[in-house]
């Protein structure tokens, strides 16, 4: 018997405006309200609500037998609160089939474990706390902003009171072993990891499209019986990727939401086969060994590290000067600068900021509304300058300075190679 495991991330960023050194000091609206309305907007109607009619079709024409699981970032949450209520509504409807799951993550979509783990902490509680309230679930599983994973952050998470924990079936770590088994961390003997079948997750997510892939056109008979191929030499196939695959990675016009229309169909058709939410499939399997993981992986770009977010000196300065902030800030009591603080960690600031522009640049240049990294970073830096001014008015202390020259990144990015 092998159980399928379809996981979506759903998120997109509060983005910044091209917030420059002259409203430092005298504004304090650092973000693109008009371009963040406008990508909620145009991807709800691309992906978000018809994804979601769909599989609200499939699980009852199935009756029961199609499930999904999700995890909503909380600044997505906060915009379709925002920008587009129906989609919110529409997850909601998800919810009450009973065959959906939500996942937990960091709120804000951060990398606050590598920088603060209290932080990552209090995010961690204020997104189990959101989808208590919205969903009615009380989250069991974990999955870290972009797969983040290594076994410091499996025992910490383990801590925290979770079952599973979602990440990257990254070849360089599982060597001769399958992702398609669960596994235990080797420092968190009561937590079982569920790893995504890359292969498999990339021919959806990536390879769909591309007519010149070997596979392509992709049908639904055909993916069903490389699932099928497994019976007997896996316990489950984890497909991991972003929604916006449906409808805004992979246009309607490929023939996606058809594919998905009558994948349940074809899958089910093998009598060893389901479909299981993580949890379930957590449940139903026993951990056939551990995974001993010291270096931290995630599902980014080829090297599936840290690179895409802390590969340069600008990210890592950027990061450094951000985390800095947070015990100043969270001794004034401000909910509005710790709001503020808190979508600056969001991650996509640090992604945008990537100088890999090879292999992976149409990826980091995706939903960026930069015209380079660096123009990114002038941005971002600007921004934590006026947040420092803003800590000193309300702790009524000297003002605090950011030394880098803003303007002129140089000093930083000189000799970046990637």
């Amino acid at each position: 018997m092998v159980s399928v495991c379809f996981y979506f991330q759903v998120h997109q960023p509060f983005r910044l405006k091209k917030y420059s050194v002259f409203e430092i000091g005298k504004s304090s609206d650092y973000f693109d309200h008009k371009k963040n309305k406008e990508i909620i907007e145009k991807v709800a109607k691309k992906c978000y609500l018809p994804m979601n009619h769909l599989l609200l079709d499939l699980i009852k024409k199935h009756h029961g037998k199609f499930k999904v699981s999700f995890s909503l970032s909380g600044s997505i949450i906060e915009q379709f609160q925002r920008y587009k209520p129906e989609v919110l509504e529409s997850f909601q409807e998800l919810a009450k089939t009973g065959c959906v799951e939500f996942l937990a993550e960091t709120y804000n979509h951060s990398l606050s474990y590598l920088f603060s783990k209290d932080e990552f902490k209090e995010q961690v509680e204020l997104h189990q706390k959101t989808i208590k309230d919205l969903f009615g679930q009380e989250p069991c599983v974990f999955r870290n902003t972009e797969l983040i994973y290594n076994n410091e952050l499996a025992h910490f998470v383990q801590d925290l009171g979770f079952k599973g924990i979602v990440a990257e079936g990254a070849d360089h770590i599982l060597g001769w072993r399958s992702p398609n088994f669960v596994y235990t961390p080797k420092t968190a003997p009561r937590l079982k990891l569920l790893l995504k079948n890359y292969k498999l997750s990339d021919d959806i997510a990536f390879r769909f499209g591309n007519r010149t892939w070997e596979e392509y056109p992709l049908h639904s008979p055909k993916f069903a019986q490389w699932v099928s191929s497994v019976n007997g030499n896996g316990q489950v196939i984890n497909l991991f990727m972003d929604y916006e695959t449906f409808g805004e990675h992979q246009w309607e016009d490929t023939g996606i939401f058809e594919f998905m229309r009558h994948l349940p169909d074809d899958i089910l058709r093998h009598p060893d086969n389901d479909f299981k939410t993580v949890s379930e499939v957590i449940d139903s399997y026993p951990s056939v060994g551990e995974l001993d993981i010291h270096n931290f992986i995630s599902w980014a770009d080829v090297e599936r590290d840290l690179s895409a977010w802390l590969g340069n000196r600008i990210q890592n300065y950027a990061a450094k000067e951000l985390y800095n902030f947070e015990q100043a800030i969270k001794g004034l009591d401000n909910n509005a600068l710790l709001e503020d603080w808190r979508r600056l960690t969001t991650s996509d600031h640090l992604y945008y900021m990537c100088t890999k522009w090879f292999n992976d640049g149409d990826v980091h240049k995706y939903f960026n509304p930069y015209n380079s990294p660096y123009e990114g970073f002038i941005a971002f830096m600007n921004v934590l300058n006026d947040i420092a001014i803003r800590i000193a008015h309300l702790s009524h202390g000297e003002e605090l300075q950011i030394t880098v020259p803003v303007e002129n990144p140089s000093s930083l990015v000189k000799g970046v190679t990637g």
